[in-house]
């Protein structure tokens, strides 16, 4: 059995934004670099204007509830610092998160993309060296191309990666084996990863990236297929090094 890494996707704003990417430098213990770098709140968050350590999802602007976010897609700036983002429905916005102003003009450009029924976003939150990810951990997603084309086939309509946000896609594998990696260590390029836990899914997969729309019941398929709504796992860098797309996998 011979995998590879296929794809790398990192998300510069939580929830807002999909960016595939061809490299990356994972370290010892981090969350991939530039994933979930910057969070919107929203105004019913828990901890008011002050963002300073991690906090739960339920906080911030998420795709769960706002489908229309789904659909942006991201581009980052040479430094990692300039992110320009997309929309269907949206005249593109290039913003530097950390830059008041900027983030001021983001929540402006995000207020028509998210329900108006909800708290409206209300400030970008940062806190070098911890990404907003939805677990505190340093988690580095990583699935199986081959599960995708199999939940693909049950449903009977191609089902995009993006719809699972997630870090690293494999491929060689056969369907769903990387839920019998859990324990086990992957080496990927010059870092190792080990992999920790299933990741359970929420209705955000259920939504289009292409269209901002809810279309395909993923979770409907995944349980009545297997008898569960977990889709890829997460895993920690336990060496650091360099990995970039097309890289061998090794299962130690």
């Amino acid at each position: 059995m011979t995998a590879r890494l296929a794809l790398l996707c990192r998300h510069p704003i939580k929830s807002i934004g999909y960016e595939e990417i061809t490299r990356a430098t994972l370290s010892e213990g981090r969350a991939l670099p530039f994933d979930r770098e910057w969070a919107v709140a929203h105004e019913a968050a828990k901890f008011g204007r002050a963002l300073s350590e991690w906090a739960p999802k339920l906080n911030f602007l998420r795709g769960v509830v706002g489908h229309r976010l789904m659909a942006i897609r991201a581009t980052t700036d040479t430094d990692n610092r300039r992110v320009t983002l997309t929309h269907p429905e949206a005249a593109p916005i290039t913003v530097a998160p950390d830059d008041p102003k900027d983030a001021e003009r983001l929540i402006a450009w995000l207020r028509p993309l998210w329900p108006a029924e909800r708290p409206a976003p209300a400030f970008v939150g940062h806190i070098p060296g911890q990404a907003m990810t939805d677990w505190a951990d340093p988690f580095i997603s990583i699935l199986n191309l081959a599960s995708l084309r199999e939940l693909s086939t049950r449903m009977g309509q191609e089902i995009s990666p993006h719809r699972f946000r997630g870090n690293l896609w494999l491929d060689g594998l056969p369907p769903f084996a990387e839920f019998d990696l859990i324990g086990k260590t992957l080496r990927i390029g010059d870092a190792e990863l080990e992999i920790r836990q299933r990741i359970t899914r929420c209705k955000a997969t259920t939504v289009n990236p292409d269209s901002g729309q809810s279309d395909a019941d993923t979770l409907a398929a995944l349980k009545a297929g297997w008898g569960h709504q977990d889709f890829g796992t997460y895993a920690v860098v336990t060496r650091s090094g360099e990995i970039a797309q097309d890289d061998k996998v090794t299962i130690l």
